[in-house]
């Protein structure tokens, strides 16, 4: 799957491979090896459109709230969000790790490990890392704007068939993003069986531009079938 894991995986496997790959990072990283304990990963610029600051801002209330949660972020940018993931990594040893700056064969680690991706951007086109995410297994909780409300579809324990993550808003606060964690972790520790169905539905997600493609013709298909009208 991937030459920067530790372990392969597949939707058939993910169960071992994933803890596999989770362990590896907390190993390296110097973290509580406990395959129970969630970890939450950010990977993205620093900068006020990815949202960084709101995760620095709900780091110390993700740290109060949930005690064996456990935060990694990767990135580079603004100074002063660089010195921010230096001071939470500094204020929470046993359970936070930040590397600023950017590293390909660590990104896939995280991501790999990861079982929540926080992807709170202000905007967001397209974005990438939530497709990557879900085709690792990772459960994505996004700003629901863009790219990211096309893709990420809000879990909803009545009608589970198509949801694939946790969304927030409209607007993107630090309490929304608070509340869509809250569900997220809520759900991975009470309800595992519903959690590995989002992994499940994101890993079988197609994100190929044939997938793409196929839409698009579908849209034009459907045009053609009543002809415009003309007074």
């Amino acid at each position: 799957m991937d030459e920067y894991l530790p372990a392969k995986y597949d939707a058939t496997t993910i169960g071992l491979g994933k803890a596999a790959c989770k362990a590896a990072l907390q190993k390296e990283l110097g973290l509580p090896v406990n395959p129970r304990a969630p970890l939450l990963g950010f990977i993205g610029r620093l900068d006020y459109q990815k949202g960084a600051d709101l995760v620095l801002a709900v780091a110390p209330w993700l740290m109060d709230t949930f005690p064996d949660a456990q935060l990694v972020c990767l990135g580079t940018g603004d100074p002063d969000l660089e010195a921010g993931l230096r001071w939470l990594e500094a204020a929470h040893p046993d359970r936070a790790r930040a590397w600023v700056g950017f590293n390909v064969p660590f990104s896939h680690k995280l991501t790999a490990a990861s079982d929540l991706l926080l992807m709170p951007s202000r905007f967001e086109p397209c974005g990438l890392n939530q497709l990557y995410a879900m085709a690792y297994g990772t459960v994505p909780v996004a700003h629901a704007t863009g790219g990211l409300r096309d893709t990420v579809l809000c879990y909803d324990p009545a009608d589970e068939a198509a949801s694939t993550g946790w969304t927030f808003g409209p607007g993107c606060t630090a309490e929304g993003l608070k509340a869509a964690i809250t569900h997220a972790l809520t759900t991975y520790a009470d309800y595992p069986a519903a959690f590995a169905g989002l992994q499940a539905r994101g890993m079988a997600r197609d994100s190929t531009w044939g997938g793409a493609a196929a839409n698009y013709e579908q849209v034009f298909a459907w045009s053609k079938k009543d002809p415009p009208y003309a007074s």
